[in-house]
């Protein structure tokens, strides 16, 4: 008796050939609905689900699978005599394999224009039902659900006559991993309970983690995020280590602040040590390393537009740990891969938005929305007025001081991030360092504070090294103290109402 598959796929990528490697090996194909009709185009012979169950899909395809004569060929236990008496009873066969991908529910909740309908139509019932049944049997079941183990099961089918045990365990293990996410991702969607599912696959093992003594693996949702080192490609270098990964997010997280303009973005450890905005991206790239020419060594750096020949050249004279960009020209990367362990990636900027911020902490997990605000209601308190250029600086500020850890302060000028002050248990000490890093370039900056002034003592600073402008959220008891000071030293001050605490 010819072994039987059933063969249901919504990726329909590779069908074909699996199901003619199937047949030369000797199975019999059960198919439905548009999956049977491109086996038929091919010229590979199937059976209707209909011929074997009795009964026509209905229920616009809700109903094709869900029958006994499916699943008690899926479910029954070969060297039971009790399970093949009752099959043989109620003419069940056996089905040696299934080959199932599920509706696409993910792509439907995450492509524009698409319904609440358009996403129930496409939770799947009779493929995870499928899955399950063959996985749970699958000491006599091989269960497909992952079109890069075509190979793998021919392979076996042909050399042996089945596929072996141990396949059969790890193509299960994979089905219940399959059900378990799509579940999970469908409860998220529909749930108003505050309860959260997590589903990570495994995308790679890293070196080690933070040091070389912890052991480290990345892991992704499988969604394709803007900005996103989950949908990153490395094209070049050494692996990534957990610090590099990081990096690179933090660093693409402020670059995408800058999609309006040509902008790039210096990093290290988790702290923009240069950001630049120009009429080109050279012009950006040269702002963002003269920013902090020191600590950009050693650091990551990320353009949101092609690398050219000339950032490349200036690139390939320093050390860095990772470049990326949306492309490279071909010069340029020609250039940089000379390096042999530079890490040279291309990142998307089409894509989905990630909406939550997701970090763990003993036992569980904190999550918040993204930090994602991009319009302020500005007011100035001060009797000096900002000008137009100011205001520009203050908006570029506050976009990079959202992105450093608190306490924080940024000194900007020209569209150049000019000093950094990050972590710091006191926000003075904040402008301290921003302000010595500036040094005399601070005459005529803007400074950013991502949380408000408790006492006057940051503008005395600021006062010091000639900074004309200040833009921070406001909201202290004592921020009428700040303002006479602002006044008394001719500085203009922006209140946004907006904090940017980042831990």
């Amino acid at each position: 008796m010819k072994k039987r598959a059933i063969v249901s796929v919504s990726d329909k990528t590779g069908i074909v050939d699996f199901c003619k490697n199937l047949v030369e090996c000797g199975f019999e194909i059960i198919s439905t609905g548009g999956t049977k009709k491109v086996l038929d185009e091919a010229g590979v012979n199937t059976i209707s689900v209909d011929e074997i169950t009795g009964f026509p899909e209905m229920l616009d395809g809700r109903v094709k699978t869900l029958h006994p004569l499916i699943h008690g060929g899926l479910l029954g236990v070969l060297d039971n005599e009790n399970h093949i008496k009752q099959m043989n009873e109620n003419n069940i066969k056996p089905i040696s394999l299934v080959c199932v991908n599920l509706y696409p529910f993910k792509e439907t909740i995450n492509t524009k224009g698409k319904t609440f309908e358009d996403a129930i139509e496409n939770i799947d019932i009779g493929g995870p039902s499928m899955l399950r049944s063959a996985a749970k049997n699958h000491k006599f079941v091989s269960v497909v659900c992952d079109i890069n183990d075509y190979d793998l099961i021919i392979n076996e089918i042909k050399e042996f006559g089945d596929t072996t045990y141990e396949t059969r365990l790890y193509l299960a293990s994979k089905a219940f991993k399959l059900t378990s996410s799509y579940d999970s991702m469908i409860y998220n969607y529909l749930s108003d309970n505050k309860d959260l599912s997590l589903n990570y696959t495994l995308k790679q093992e890293l070196r080690y983690g933070e040091n070389p003594h912890q052991k480290a693996s990345f892991y992704s949702d499988g969604s394709c995020y803007r900005y996103s080192m989950t949908s990153a490609k490395q094209l070049h270098g050494k692996e990534l280590s957990y610090n590099n990964i990081q990096d690179a997010n933090a660093t693409l997280q402020i670059l995408k602040e800058f999609e309006d303009d040509c902008a790039v973005v210096a990093v290290k450890h988790m702290n923009p040590c240069g950001v630049g905005i120009g009429d080109n991206i050279s012009d950006a790239y040269i702002k963002a390393y003269k920013a902090d020419p020191v600590s950009i060594f050693g650091g990551i750096v990320a353009f949101n537009k092609e690398v050219n020949i000339e950032c490349a050249t200036h690139m390939s004279n320093i050390f860095l740990e990772i470049i990326l960009a949306p492309s490279f020209s071909k010069e340029a990367f020609d250039i940089l891969s000379k390096k042999k362990n530079i890490r040279l990636m291309t990142f998307e900027i089409d894509g989905n938005d990630d909406l939550n911020k997701i970090v763990s902490v003993t036992g569980g997990v904190l999550v918040q929305d993204s930090d994602d605000i991009k319009e302020y209601d500005l007011n100035v308190v001060t009797n000096k007025k900002p000008t137009e250029k100011e205001i520009k600086d203050a908006l570029f500020g506050l976009k990079i001081v959202k992105h450093v850890k608190s306490n924080a302060i940024v000194l900007v000028k020209d569209g150049q991030s000019i000093g950094v002050g990050a972590g710091q248990m006191n926000r003075v000490g904040a402008c301290e360092i921003a302000c010595s890093q500036a040094k005399e370039k601070a005459l005529g900056s803007v400074l950013a504070s991502d949380a408000f002034f408790p006492m006057s003592d940051t503008v005395e600073l600021a006062h010091k090294y000639g900074i004309s402008c200040i833009i921070q959220p406001g909201g202290s008891i004592k921020d009428q103290d700040s303002i006479d000071k602002c006044n008394e030293y001719n500085i203009s001050m922006i209140f946004t109402g907006i904090r940017h605490f980042k831990h």
